[in-house]
């Protein structure tokens, strides 16, 4: 809950006696002498509430009595006397013996002058009583006004009456039954309650009744009326319900034009829609429960108090807190300080007269740091008020130096719950694995934070979103003593990161470095930044030898060193890639540059070259153990050539002799044969047939002639 700006209530007490003593005896008008202190004055007021004729009557019972002593030659009379009584009063009437008469004789802002004649004179050491009634009327008018009477509430100063250093006046204040009541100024005991349920206030005896003045504010439930108002914001249609008091038609009607015209100014001046998926429901009130303010919202109800007497610049404040509340910043002071801003400038838009809280020399005494604000009616009023009027002038100076659509980029990532530090565009961050838990965003989903920005965040985004500094303004207004530590540990934060980012040439920084900087949390983001620092050192290297070794490095290191898990992966990546260069190099080394004939025998229908283009493409596309592999293979092919060559050649020879062996037997046996066929006769058709290979003994050949004899296998 936010509360608005404070009540000034701001009544000056004045004198209030003035009384004008007659010497008479002779009565001549050269005898006549001013009787004050000689005249006294003790009276018990009493102020009675009476709704039903919008008026408060006031009856003083007073005392007087001449206290001065007659002489042998003269003798001493009062038969008038001056009263000042409450501004606005009227009705006078005066009781008492003689006949006495009151008139009004001056009017102002501050008091009525009231004249009574005593109609009697009162002698020296005499006292006597008169009974003087008058009103205090409800005269309608402005919302702001001192003196409201009505069934629904009762605001009304109250004073005591009496002559100058002349103690014992007493002061009652009788309120009808039902009414709850506050005594905004004043020191007053606890009230009574009488048997027809009237609350009666009572001071007892007075020692200074010139300077007692007191304050009440007083309301009765059930009484209100409702006004329904529809405004649009940007395009949207707002439903608004205007509850107000039934004898203030013209409260609701202020107030809902304000609202109605109000929302859609300030959506245009914010930068950002209607915030609520509902309307809103303003109430007429005593902002009670804001211990004096002159407004509450509350953002989860959708509903607004406003005071009856607040002014224009108050209920378009209230209505700018359908924006600034606790969704879309944390900090109290920043709540007030563009909520005030802002109504400021739909004001001046609407053409409505509405000042803000002036921050005097006077308010300057009670300076605090606004991070020491505390919750609303914890402070001091004079803290209250430097606070209401310095959240202004902060707000001014931030905007002038962030311009309109640098405030309004701010709100937006603040309503879009992107914190600051976000990773560049087009990074792998952007596009994959910044999702956390919930996965993976789009291309153009920043990262979110879990709440509002508090003082903290908003110099980030400020700074982020405007390329200005606000280190001068928050250590002048905002920051306390044991917050400026912490302020100096984040520039000296900020500059090891820019220069990590400046390394980092386009990549993006992990997240968990830039949740550290958002959550001020230097230590860690610092450690964060050297081990970043180291990895990307580390790829500049791997840069370089895959460019000497003729090599397009992958993105895989890319990918590894802007992931949410640490360093570990980009390390492992590191290593393996480092690896796979120099197991390439170490291959490409052993090419052969004048192969002899062994080697070239060896690397017959081998393809190392094929291997390491194979190598070369699979390290670019990231597949970095296919590219080790492939790279060890064309390595082995050209380590073992020479000696696959000469194996292959002592094969190839041993081939060869074989070959010639064969050939050679195979003549031989041939030209045996032929021998065999012209020495020998010629064998019948049943002969056996003896192999060729075989050179048989032509006597061990038996030749049967018979043909009944079997013939024996061939």
């Amino acid at each position: 809950m936010t509360g608005g700006r404070a009540r000034r209530l701001g009544l000056t007490v004045l004198a209030l006696i003035f009384a004008i003593g007659l010497l008479a005896a002779p009565p001549a008008a050269s005898e006549v002498r001013a009787a004050t202190p000689d005249l006294t004055i003790v009276s018990n007021a009493t102020y009675q509430v009476r709704p039903g004729d919008r008026l408060v009557r006031v009856t003083v019972d007073m005392t007087l009595k001449n206290t001065l002593r007659d002489t042998a030659t003269r003798r001493y009379f009062f038969d008038t006397a001056f009263l000042a009584v409450l501004p606005g009063t009227s009705g006078f009437r005066v009781k008492g013996s003689g006949g006495p008469s009151v008139r009004a004789t001056r009017r102002n802002s501050d008091y009525t002058l009231l004249r009574i004649n005593l109609g009697n004179r009162l002698f020296s050491g005499k006292s006597t009583n008169y009974r003087l009634t008058f009103d205090l009327k409800d005269s309608g008018g402005s919302s702001t006004r001192d003196v409201r009477v009505g069934d629904s509430l009762a605001s009304f100063p109250v004073w005591a009456y009496a002559s100058d250093q002349t103690p014992g006046s007493r002061v009652t204040v009788v309120f009808p039954k039902d009414y709850t009541i506050d005594v905004e100024a004043g020191e007053l005991p606890a009230p009574t309650v009488d048997d027809e349920g009237r609350t009666i206030y009572k001071t007892g005896r007075l020692d200074k009744p010139l300077e007692f003045f007191a304050y009440f504010v007083a309301d009765r439930p059930g009484a209100y009326v409702e006004r329904e108002v529809e405004a649009t914001v940007a395009d949207v249609a707002v439903e608004l319900t205007v509850r107000h008091w039934k004898e203030d038609d013209a409260w609701g009607k202020r107030v809902g034009g304000l609202f109605e015209r109000g929302l859609p100014q300030l959506s245009e001046r914010i930068g950002l829609p209607w915030p609520r998926e509902d309307g809103l429901v303003v109430q007429e009130s005593v902002s009670r429960s804001t211990g004096g303010y002159a407004g509450l919202f509350d953002p989860t109800r959708g509903h607004v108090e406003v005071a009856y007497y607040a002014d224009d610049f108050v209920v378009l404040h209230e209505a700018a807190h359908a924006w600034f509340n606790g969704n879309l910043l944390a900090d109290r002071w920043a709540l007030e300080a563009f909520a005030s801003y802002y109504a400021l400038e739909a004001a001046a838009d609407l053409e409505v007269k509405a000042k803000g809280d002036e921050l005097t020399d006077e308010l300057r005494t009670s300076k605090i740091p606004l991070n020491a604000w505390g919750p609303i009616g914890r402070e001091e009023r004079t803290t209250e008020d430097y606070a209401y009027a310095a959240t202004i002038e902060v707000a001014r100076q931030i905007a002038e130096r962030a311009g309109e659509e640098g405030l309004q980029q701010v709100w937006q990532a603040a309503a879009d719950k992107a914190g600051a530090y976000q990773p560049p565009s087009g990074s792998e961050a952007t596009t994959a694995g910044t999702g956390g838990a919930g996965g993976t965003p789009d291309a153009a989903e920043p990262e979110r934070v879990l709440g509002p920005p508090d003082w903290r965040g908003l110099i980030d985004l400020l700074e982020e979103h405007t390329d200005q500094s606000y280190e001068d303004l928050w250590r002048e207004w905002i920051i306390r003593p044991e917050d400026a530590p912490l302020l100096a540990e984040r520039t000296e934060a900020r500059e090891h990161y820019d220069a990590v980012i400046d390394e980092a040439a386009g990549w993006s920084l992990p997240r968990p470095i830039r949740d550290a900087m958002r959550a001020w949390q230097f230590d860690t983001a610092g450690g964060l930044l050297d081990e970043a620092a180291t990895v990307l050192e580390q790829r500049d290297a791997i840069a370089r030898a895959a460019t000497d070794a003729d090599l397009t490095p992958p993105d895989s290191l890319r990918t590894a060193f802007e992931g949410n898990d640490g360093f570990d992966d980009a390390r492992a990546e590191i290593d393996q890639q480092l690896d796979l260069i120099d197991r390439y190099v170490d291959a490409v080394a052993l090419r052969p540059v004048n192969p002899d004939v062994f080697t070239q025998l060896g690397l017959y229908q081998e393809t190392p070259e094929a291997d390491l283009d194979e190598a070369a493409t699979a390290y670019a596309a990231g597949d970095l153990d296919a590219s080790a592999e492939a790279a060890d293979d064309a390595r082995l092919t050209w380590i073992q050539a020479a000696d696959v060559g000469r194996t292959r050649a002592v094969v190839i020879a041993l081939i060869a002799i074989a070959i010639l062996l064969l050939v050679i037997l195979s003549i031989a046996a041939i030209v045996r044969l032929r021998r065999g066929r012209r020495h020998g006769p010629a064998l019948p058709a049943e002969s056996v047939a003896v192999p060729a290979a075989v050179d048989p003994d032509p006597t061990d050949v038996v030749v049967r002639s018979d043909p009944s004899t079997p013939k024996p296998p061939v």
